[in-house]
């Protein structure tokens, strides 16, 4: 059992150990070469967001309501595209202070506070946004709690679509994915012990490597949102989509402790402000990006394996089969017990 795993009643207190942690990590930023002293505070936030992306602009905007609150020579600097490294890449360089802020997924999320899995990480748990909404709704505050113990703020949280499988070859149910040459996060260990431990033949890289793998027979499957595999024209490579929500992805955009108690009242205010705009936009567009994604890569060529009652069965009963691997291990059981009730509470009410 993890110090993670009893999260929902708790989090008021740090064990030795990690305040240990956070007071060394605490120095390191302090005494690296960012401007948290004297003088402007500039912002360095890293994100593998593609550039010009909506989750981009809506964190330029973000960026603009901040200096004009901070004041003159303040700086907000976004990496994307994956500039600064992977996610946990991304989580290393703000522990040393290389960077302060990140808009990241719950792969690198999940470096700082493991309780945040249990937002993406329980396959098809979740049918829709709202189902996770309402889950989330109710376990944020205590992850927040989680994430500021280990000195960061959360600042925005959104979505950036549900997660379907992109293959070179024909496919529609679980088992033939097994012989596949899968691609796998690099940096979430306990993600490729999963789909080891499910039959699945993990490829461990990049995400900057998975056009080049997929050009040289290296994989040949990859699980990602039908955004990505269109602004990435993923789907020339891999024509092929099982049309399965597997899992939403989940972000957050995250800033240091330090950075944020180092900004003016009136920034943190703008930031906060900006983000509730940011989110209403976000989901507005979320909604219906994946169904635009699948019909302009249907139009180019993207053959979609629409699920029958039998193959979707099949689906479920295959994510369900991996939930002992992943209470306990990648999900916390407490987080991972209360996401269960909480959705099953959320489909009697909506049946009333």
């Amino acid at each position: 059992m993890t110090s993670e795993s009893n999260y929902w009643q708790g989090c008021t207190s740090a064990t030795a150990t990690s305040r240990r942690q956070f007071t060394l990590g605490l120095l390191g930023m302090l005494s690296a070469p960012l401007a948290l002293a004297d003088g402007p505070l500039r912002i360095k936030l890293g994100t593998l967001l593609p550039k010009g992306s909506a989750y981009h602009r809506a964190l330029q905007n973000m960026g603009e309501a901040f200096r004009n609150a901070q004041g003159a020579g303040s700086a907000f600097t976004i990496y994307t595209d994956g500039s600064q490294g992977s996610e946990a890449d991304v989580v290393r360089r703000m522990r040393v202070g290389q960077l302060n802020a990140a808009m990241m997924s719950v792969i690198g999320l999940s470096e700082i506070a493991p309780s945040v899995n249990t937002l993406q990480k329980m396959p098809m748990v979740f049918r829709s946004w709202e189902e996770l909404d309402f889950v989330s709704q109710t376990l944020r505050p205590a992850i927040e709690r989680r994430f500021r113990d280990k000195g960061f703020v959360v600042a925005l949280w959104a979505e950036a679509g549900w997660v379907r499988f992109f293959c070179k070859e024909p496919a529609a149910r679980p088992e033939d994915l097994k012989p596949r040459r899968m691609f796998a996060w690099a940096g979430d260990n306990e993600q490729v012990e999963l789909m080891k431990g499910l039959g699945f033949r993990p490829v461990v890289l990049e995400t900057a490597d998975i056009i080049p793998g997929l050009q040289t027979g290296l994989i040949d499957t990859v699980a990602v949102t039908p955004m990505w595999a269109l602004a990435t024209q993923l789907d020339r490579l891999a024509p092929h989509m099982i049309d399965v929500k597997w899992a939403p992805i989940v972000g957050a955009l995250v800033f240091t402790l330090p950075v944020w108690e180092a900004m003016t009242a009136a920034a943190r205010s703008a930031i906060q402000d900006s983000a509730r705009e940011a989110v209403g936009g976000l989901r507005a567009y979320q909604t219906r990006a994946d169904t635009e994604a699948i019909a302009v890569m249907e139009q180019r060529g993207l053959k979609v394996q629409r699920l029958g009652p039998a193959d979707t069965q099949a689906w479920e009963s295959f994510a369900q089969s991996a939930y002992p691997l992943i209470r306990g291990r990648m999900v916390p059981e407490d987080g991972f017990d209360a996401t269960v009730r909480l959705v099953a509470q959320y489909r009697r009410e909506s049946k009333r």
